[in-house]
């Protein structure tokens, strides 16, 4: 779970596809990934049995997820799509 305990938006980057989102003060938002690097898929972390790893910095965070797709949902599980207002998304551009 990623939570912003700031007063201001903190940026939440997910590589590598660089989608950025912006969650708000006092928000959380969980980052779930699916399918292992074994499937194919992009062996994003350290570890190739970990889920993702984090970076932090004091404004943002990236999450370099490891799998083939990730999704955002809120504490209680319910998905957060890009149109959502509490983690609204848009990509970086290139």
């Amino acid at each position: 779970m990623i939570s912003n305990d700031g007063e201001a938006l903190l940026e939440v980057t997910v590589e590598p596809w660089a989608d950025l989102h912006r969650l708000p003060p006092n928000r959380s938002c969980v980052v779930v990934t699916h399918s292992a690097a074994a499937n194919g898929s992009w062996p994003g972390t350290l570890r190739g049995d970990e889920p993702f790893q984090v970076e932090h910095r004091p404004d943002s965070v990236s999450v370099w997820a490891n799998g083939i797709c990730y999704h955002l949902t809120d504490a209680d599980g319910r998905t957060i799509v890009a149109a959502d207002r509490e983690c609204p998304a848009r990509s970086r551009p290139s």
